[in-house]
């Protein structure tokens, strides 16, 4: 964890990239393009924490059809802005057996952590395993997974905000801001 005053001057040096209404909106067209795909299956809509927590909160109020909720954590970042081993601290449960399970996470930035996270929900029965996320990085570099719903593109930097974090903060922020730095 970083000093209060060293995040406040992190903020403050960051480019916003795009502001609460741009996310709002963006957030509204993926709740429409995720309706007609899973409202008929009694999806279980799984958000991979505690990334995806702001995400969920905005986009599950409209998402009008019946679905169960559960989250799933797998971390690769220990709060540090460069990915590293997975850990695992709630897996996939018993839940997705047979289901559609729509994973719900903040950003897909180099994929590993999602791919695993799919993989675990498909080895545990899951009918299938979509993914939504808010923002994808746009690394230029391959990826082992695809979304099946983008939100925003977001440059090759950190970014953080709406759930995505520097040093463990700012995930409560309602826009997107990036480091000067590149990722």
């Amino acid at each position: 964890m970083i000093a209060l005053a060293d995040a406040w001057g992190l903020l403050d040096k960051s480019e916003q990239i795009f502001s609460a209404q741009e996310v709002a909106a963006v957030i509204g067209r993926l709740a429409g393009q995720i309706t007609p795909k899973i409202a008929e299956s009694e999806p279980l809509v799984l958000a991979v924490m505690g990334g995806a927590v702001y995400f969920a909160g905005q986009l599950l109020p409209l998402l009008h059809f019946p679905l169960e909720f559960d989250y799933v954590q797998a971390t690769r970042y220990h709060n540090q802005t460069r990915g590293q081993h997975l850990v695992w601290k709630v897996s996939p449960g018993e839940n997705v057996r047979g289901r559609t399970v729509l994973l719900l996470d903040d950003i897909l930035d180099e994929g590993h952590t999602l791919a695993a996270v799919r993989n675990k929900c498909l080895e545990a029965g899951a009918k299938q395993a979509l993914i939504a996320v808010l923002a994808e990085k746009d690394t230029g570099r391959p990826k082992p997974i695809q979304a099946d719903f983008v939100g925003l593109t977001v440059p090759d930097r950190y970014v953080f905000g709406c759930g995505m974090d520097v040093h463990g903060l700012w995930r409560n922020l309602p826009a997107i801001y990036a480091l000067d730095e590149p990722a």
